[in-house]
């Protein structure tokens, strides 16, 4: 049984909290937040902290804070040579204070409150300086059911720079899309089958492979009317940067 500490009440604590109470493998031994009543709903009240001394001895502590606050909160923490990790993809496990055995536990997935989560369907970076501190990584990764890969913190901040690219900025695409529509008369739910199609075919294909469109096609009719059809320069811009991206990668592919 892994006795775990999550320090943090936001999403992806909130996540990982209703994960840990599911699973027999894992004794969630307390919950820190200044604001008990952000996981009142998930957690009994004598398993919540509020200051760090109140803190208990686990065999892992998981600090689920916004990047800019990790190296703070875990200076903060009152003890030595305990095994403390943090769940950020653009962190450096170096950014955790020394006093205590560092590692990283990054669920690589979009998190939205009230959300139910599945982590049998999320990859799990597990990174340590102790090789037994990275089987309890281990352990505690397939105690929620999720698959897990060894990640350098260089390698880490480069898979989440490409995260980035294919969820955040994706989505900023959604939502100029959205905004063509509105000023056109149009409902979004039209694209929303397109949208479901092309992220299932990169389930089977590279997405080289099923790249389509008048950029691949070099369909030079179709993409000047596309231009002259767009009315905010910055969504211009776009079209021009991505249209060029799209043919440059098709050039290196032949």
């Amino acid at each position: 049984m892994i006795k775990a500490t999550v320090i943090g009440s936001g999403n992806v604590a909130q996540h990982l909290i209703q994960a840990f109470l599911k699973s027999d493998a894992i004794a969630l031994q307390q919950v820190f937040s200044r604001q008990k009543e952000s996981v009142l709903h998930l957690v009994d009240d004598s398993k919540i902290a509020t200051n760090w001394q109140q803190l208990l001895e686990s065999d892992i502590y998981i600090i689920a804070v916004s990047d800019s606050a990790i190296a703070e909160v875990s200076s903060n923490l009152p003890f030595k040579n305990r095994f403390v990790v943090h769940t950020s993809g653009g962190v450096p496990l170096e950014e955790l204070d020394s006093k205590n055995r560092r590692g990283v536990f990054y669920p690589l997935q979009t998190f939205t409150k009230d959300k139910e989560v599945d982590f049998s369907k999320i990859p799990i970076c597990l990174e340590s300086e102790v090789d037994d501190d990275y089987t309890t990584l281990e352990d505690l990764a397939e105690a929620i059911g999720a698959k897990h890969y060894l990640i350098s913190s260089d390698q880490r901040k480069s898979l989440h720079v490409a995260a980035v690219f294919v969820n955040n900025f994706t989505n900023h695409l959604y939502q100029i899309g959205k905004e063509i529509c509105a000023e056109h008369q149009l409902p979004f739910e039209i694209l929303k089958p397109l949208i479901a199609e092309t992220a299932e075919k990169v389930q089977h294909l590279s997405p080289l492979e099923a790249q389509t469109g008048p950029a691949k096609r070099n369909d030079q009719n179709t993409i000047q009317a596309h231009l002259a059809l767009l009315t905010n320069n910055m969504q211009k811009e776009i079209y021009k940067i991505l249209t060029q991206s799209i043919q440059q990668s098709n050039v290196k592919k032949l």
